[in-house]
């Protein structure tokens, strides 16, 4: 699920909906677009009806900080709503930690918690009743997974998020690393400059950057393997399957913090 004002472009809506995404509207959105949410719900009960799997940030808002905020009711109705009609669903809580809200290329830890049922609901609640049992209940299965670190606390971030790099990583990485570096900063410097235009104030930059850089990579690729092709001849495409290598292992060798 995604936040429905990202929908309102036809055509940005239609890459999003391809890309498996689903749209759901706040109040703050436009009370006008509540509706449009049964259509979603409408949707994930039928994934579930094929033990699909529907991913939905319960905090409802983006924020940049360690620390998980109070639940909004969405995930709750969409549960007890699916329980009602005989769905067999569970609930797998689930904290995803990132080490940085604005680099690219992050380390992220991926805690899960355990499973709701619907045999924790008591049955003979009220409708509104059961929708804070289960928030309360979700609330409890997060905490222990998501990082309550202060924004200034490096030391604590570091302790918790840090990858070490061996030396023999670095010494067989090093040459591909720095040649990733080179061919890669002109896309990655336009792509920081657009999406810091559209979103660096808004919690959503590393969402927009990430879009940019998807949508964007294969056709760089594409330009670089029409210049390599006009220098070197025949052998362009092996330079361009190694292109993307040398990125990531510029990525496996960059500073963390």
């Amino acid at each position: 699920m995604a936040r429905g004002d990202a929908f309102k472009n036809k055509w940005i809506g239609y890459i999003l909906r391809s890309l498996k995404m689903l749209p759901v509207y706040r109040t703050s959105e436009g009370v006008e677009n509540m509706e449009h949410n049964y259509t979603t719900f409408k949707a994930c009960k039928e994934i579930f009806k094929k033990n699909g799997i529907v991913l939905i940030f319960s905090e409802g808002r983006c924020i940049n900080e360690w620390h998980l905020r109070p639940l909004m009711k969405g995930t709750a109705r969409l549960a007890i709503s699916s329980w009602e009609e005989g769905i067999d669903l569970a609930i797998l809580p689930t904290g995803i930690n990132y080490q940085s809200f604005t680099v690219f290329g992050k380390n992220i830890h991926l805690n899960f918690g355990s499973i709701i049922t619907q045999n924790e609901i008591d049955p003979i609640n009220s409708f509104g009743k059961s929708i804070l049992t289960f928030n309360q209940l979700l609330q409890s299965r997060l905490s222990p997974l998501v990082y309550e670190i202060d924004k200034n606390d490096l030391n604590g971030l570091q302790q918790k998020m840090a990858v070490p790099v061996s030396a023999i990583k670095k010494i067989c990485l090093a040459a591909p690393a720095a040649i990733g570096y080179v061919v890669h900063l002109p896309l990655y410097y336009a792509a920081k400059k657009l999406a810091s235009a559209n979103g660096f104030d808004n919690d959503h930059y590393d969402s927009i950057l990430f879009g940019i850089l998807f949508l964007s990579y294969p056709i760089y690729l594409i330009i670089i393997a029409s210049l390599i092709l006009f220098t070197i001849g025949e052998n362009w495409w092996l330079m361009t399957m190694l292109l993307p290598f040398c990125g990531w292992s510029y990525m496996m060798l960059k500073k963390q913090f």
